[in-house]
């Protein structure tokens, strides 16, 4: 565990521990998702394919009159609806895609992996489109 000095000091033998906390297995894991994110345009890539999932997603849901709006930062993305968004997850889900409602259950919430593609993206967004069309 790395901490402050102030922490630290506050801190005696067994106050904090974990089972797994730095065997070799989790610190290999550490390493190799440490070593990716911080890997040349991994996060151009985040940036990117938020973008694309907020505008798709407003291109796609423009004139549905049950859409208020989509807003989000990267990939971390909230379709504000009229309607319970309950019934969309339902059939989000049955056409294979994982999605959760948030807010006053009013808003589909969105958090695809940061390693999603261009075509994963794509296809989310007509998922959701057709799953509008069967509310």
């Amino acid at each position: 565990m790395l901490c402050v000095d102030k922490i630290a000091a506050a801190m005696a033998p067994g106050d904090h521990g974990s089972t797994f906390a730095g065997g070799p297995l989790v610190c290999h894991a550490a390493n190799a998702v440490y070593d990716k994110v911080t890997g040349p345009k991994f996060m151009e890539n985040v940036t990117e394919r938020g973008e694309q999932l907020r505008e798709g997603l407003r291109d796609a849901l423009k004139g549905d009159a049950r859409f208020v709006e989509v807003r989000g930062s990267g990939l971390l993305v909230g379709v504000q609806l009229t309607v319970p968004a309950g019934p969309l997850v339902a059939i989000c889900r049955e056409a294979g895609l994982l999605v959760i409602t948030a807010g006053a259950g009013d808003v589909l919430r969105l958090l695809p992996p940061l390693v999603v593609s261009e075509s994963e993206v794509t296809k989310a967004v007509a998922i959701i489109k057709d799953a509008m069309g069967k509310l």
